[in-house]
């Protein structure tokens, strides 16, 4: 699993021009479901989004995390975020995995992120998105999941 995440003062997600998930200050992420991705991967990433301490707090920059904060994660699903690259003009997409496979292991991603206890919103799978973010630092970060680590990119 891979996920592009950025600490936002707002973010919010549009759908044929109605909101269907907003936070206040929190992380919005963008996240794809690659091949081979299980409940491992899901789980590491939503521990790992609600523990990392990216906020500041007094004179240190990254001291909180988003619990510590009050704040919230917006869960955007992203299949374009494990695009490949690195060759011809195009990006490939055979690391996502299938929308029909990767559609109830994001729903899975969405459980093991509320059972961290930090407040979720939502875009909505596969729809046009309009996504909203007033990024706070800027601050952006790309996880991958152990398995992923050193894959091709």
């Amino acid at each position: 699993m891979t996920a592009v995440v950025q600490r936002v003062r707002s973010a919010s997600v549009m759908i044929s021009g109605e909101i269907v998930g907003r936070i206040d200050a929190g992380l919005c992420v963008l996240a794809a479901i690659e091949a081979n991705d299980g409940d491992a991967e899901l789980r590491w990433m939503a521990e790992k989004l609600a523990g990392l301490r990216v906020f500041p707090e007094g004179e240190k920059a990254y001291h909180l995390d988003v619990k510590q904060i009050g704040g919230a994660l917006l869960l955007i699903s992203n299949f374009t975020v494990a695009a490949t690259t690195a060759t011809g003009r195009r990006p490939g997409f055979d690391r996502a995995m299938k929308p029909e496979l990767a559609r109830p292991l994001f729903d899975h991603f969405i459980d093991f992120a509320r059972a961290t206890g930090v407040p979720i919103a939502t875009g909505q799978f596969r729809a046009e998105m309009t996504v909203a973010i007033e990024n706070d630092g800027p601050l952006t970060l790309v996880l991958q999941s152990p398995s992923r680590v050193g894959k091709d990119a």
